[in-house]
């Protein structure tokens, strides 16, 4: 472990108050002895009395030198513990990160990658956080969160978006829906026919959805809203309700059907948001890591080609 300065100095007191003598002390420290007795006289010169007094064959400690090692030795102590603390939180031994994701997230992308970091950093605390957008922008500008999971449509010229993977909103069937064989895409008037369960208005997602109704002149028929996401699932999984939800829920949903629509809800992308004003732990850097090979060639690589494989089944 590289020592600082300040440590530095403080071990060259200590070794001469051990050894009693420069010499032993310089050998001991691997310094030479008048790089030794330079350092002291310097430090001496800084304190503005003398530490040691070498007019004997030991060197003793002055009254001044007494007083000053004594809380010389405490700090040395104490910033080697700190030292040994700030490595351990480089090395990921130990440590916090504080993550945000909207809703959706919950139900297909946390726990997979939450698992596989805690596999690799085990002593790291994690603190999540399920929020509203808006909520997880501003958990990041005022240093709530290190990271959050969102899309790159953010709105804060404060906050960075590293694009993920696409998502794109799709109606979500049970198996014995009347739709869950249906193999071309509806039309919005087919759509506006069918009851849905969907999420309250605060989620984003219910955003999309009523803009898509609103820009084809239709309204949704809605059975039922909800706040939350595993009801609508539930809900629907018993076959007589849809719902419109990402279809890259499918990746832990299987039991569903998707069913394309045409024409189809835009594509967004979804994305790891940072603040680009705060310090960077190495927890979240790690983090950050940590979900970009899972995307690349883990687990998650399927995310990357899920919309693609709605919008071309046959490819």
């Amino acid at each position: 472990m590289q020592r600082s300065p300040l440590l530095r100095n403080i071990s060259y007191l200590l070794a001469i108050d051990k050894h009693r003598n420069f010499t032993r002390a310089a050998d001991a420290l691997c310094v030479s002895q008048s790089a030794l007795s330079q350092k002291v006289r310097q430090l001496e010169d800084e304190l503005g009395a003398q530490l040691f007094d070498r007019s004997g064959r030991v060197v003793r400690r002055t009254d001044f030198g007494t007083v000053y090692l004594e809380y010389a030795r405490r700090a040395y102590n104490d910033l080697l513990t700190a030292q040994r603390a700030m490595q351990d939180v480089h090395d990921l031994s130990r440590g916090q990160l504080r993550a945000a994701f909207t809703p959706t997230f919950t139900e297909y992308l946390v726990a997979p990658v939450i698992e596989h970091f805690y596999e690799q950093y085990p002593g790291v605390v994690i603190e999540m956080k399920e929020m509203s957008l808006d909520a997880v922008e501003s958990a990041l500008i005022n240093d709530q969160v290190d990271l959050a999971f969102g899309f790159t449509d953010v709105r804060s010229q404060e906050i960075e978006a590293e694009p993920l993977f696409p998502e794109q909103l799709m109606l979500v069937v049970g198996k014995t829906h009347p739709l869950a064989q249906q193999c071309v895409p509806i039309t919005p008037e087919q759509l506006a026919e069918i009851p849905l369960a969907l999420l309250t208005t605060n989620f984003v997602s219910r955003f999309y959805v009523d803009s898509y109704f609103e820009s084809c002149y239709l309204q949704p028929r809605v059975a039922l809203q909800a706040n939350s996401i595993s009801a609508v699932l539930k809900i629907v999984s018993r076959g007589k309700i849809a719902t419109i939800l990402p279809s890259t829920i499918e990746f832990e949903h299987r039991d569903l059907q998707y069913v394309s629509l045409n024409p189809a809800f835009p594509v967004r992308t979804a994305a790891l948001l940072r603040s680009r004003l705060a310090y960077r732990s190495a927890a979240a850097t790690a983090f950050t890591t940590a979900v970009l090979e899972l995307l690349s060639d883990g687990c998650l690589a399927s995310l990357r080609t899920l919309t693609k494989h709605f919008d071309n089944p046959n490819a």
